[in-house]
């Protein structure tokens, strides 16, 4: 996700890379060309560090004067404790997703924001993906009538890198927590928060649920579900999907349709590819929140408080696998 996000700032203007922290010494050479990811450009990363510092402790890059912006990639179990310091010392943070391990801990960096001088944002990228985005307009404004039912499906193979986190469903909490979370966030996001949750799912690779497939009772009364997927065999690759029926359309997006990824069906009319030509997920968060630092106000599109509610959502369907039962919320 570091390679990922280094990407996405040299597209936004005005921001600049100014230091690399790493305890084990990686990639503090600038030179990324071995890492890889599941979306996005796959050219190979490689910074001139003549400019860039190179950090072995985060206490080190904390005491820097010259950074305004600290972008939180690490594994998932550190991000309670390292968002937590670095908001003590006045930076602003952007944390990967999952926010934390647990929602007590997510809950607790929520809570630290609330008195903290920078802003905190969870980096749920879905939220700012072009066709996601746009799919959440389309809800929002009624332009094709009520939401009928909605299914929203994120599905791979085990990831190929950090598998000593990633596989470790104690650090990482699973697919459940680390892969399905951008789902359950988009269904809050969407619908508002669920009344009740039924899951079902199965462990494979990690010790915690890698499977997970989510039905969601809804105020609007749609009949919403997400499916969430670290099991797949090895070269089935990565898929992303939505399908909507609203009352007068479908609209369906599946990134491996690449360029006519997202389509849209309204009766009486042909079917048509919708090219959005706008930057990716990642671009589009920390273009938004870095004008939100800009302008001197707090996120507001995704906030600390979602980034909790939505840990929240993956361990209540936690709970509803283990108990074969509905969770109410």
């Amino acid at each position: 996700m570091a390679v990922t996000h280094i990407r996405a700032y040299q597209q936004v203007e005005g921001m600049e890379i100014a230091a690399l922290c790493n305890p084990s010494g990686r990639h503090l050479d600038g030179d990324f060309s071995d890492v890889h990811g599941n979306v996005g450009s796959d050219e190979p990363v490689k910074l001139d560090m003549s400019h860039i510092a190179a950090y072995l402790s985060l206490d080190e890059l904390l005491a820097d004067d010259s950074i305004d912006l600290i972008d939180l990639t690490t594994p998932t179990f550190l991000h309670h404790e390292q968002a937590l310091t670095a908001l003590a010392s006045g930076k602003h943070v952007l944390c990967e997703k999952p926010m934390a391990r647990t929602s007590e801990e997510a809950g607790e960096i929520a809570t630290a924001t609330q008195s903290a001088k920078g802003f905190f944002m969870p980096a749920m990228c879905l939220r700012f993906w072009p066709e996601w985005a746009w799919i959440k307009e389309a809800i929002d404004d009624g332009r094709y009538g009520r939401v009928l039912s909605a299914r929203f499906r994120r599905v791979a193979e085990a990831p190929a890198w950090g598998q000593s986190t990633f596989l470790d469903g104690k650090k990482s909490g699973g697919a459940l927590l680390d892969l399905h979370i951008h789902d359950a966030d988009f269904v809050r996001f969407c619908f508002g928060e669920p009344k009740s949750i039924y899951a079902q799912g199965h462990t494979k690779v990690s010790g915690e649920i890698d499977h997970v497939l989510a039905q969601y009772d809804v105020d609007c009364g749609a009949a919403v579900s997400a499916e969430g997927s670290w099991a797949m065999t090895e070269g089935f690759g990565f898929s992303m999907e939505y399908t909507i029926n609203f009352e007068r359309a479908t609209a369906d997006f599946d990134n491996t349709r690449e360029e006519d990824c997202l389509k849209i069906f309204e009766k009486y009319k042909k079917p048509e590819t919708l090219k959005l030509n706008a930057p990716d997920g990642y671009a589009g968060q920390i273009a938004y929140f870095a004008n939100c630092i800009r302008e001197g106000h707090a996120p507001s599109t995704v906030t600390a408080a979602d980034g909790a509610g939505s840990v929240e959502l993956c361990e209540a369907a936690g709970r509803s696998i283990e108990s074969g039962g509905i969770v109410a919320l």
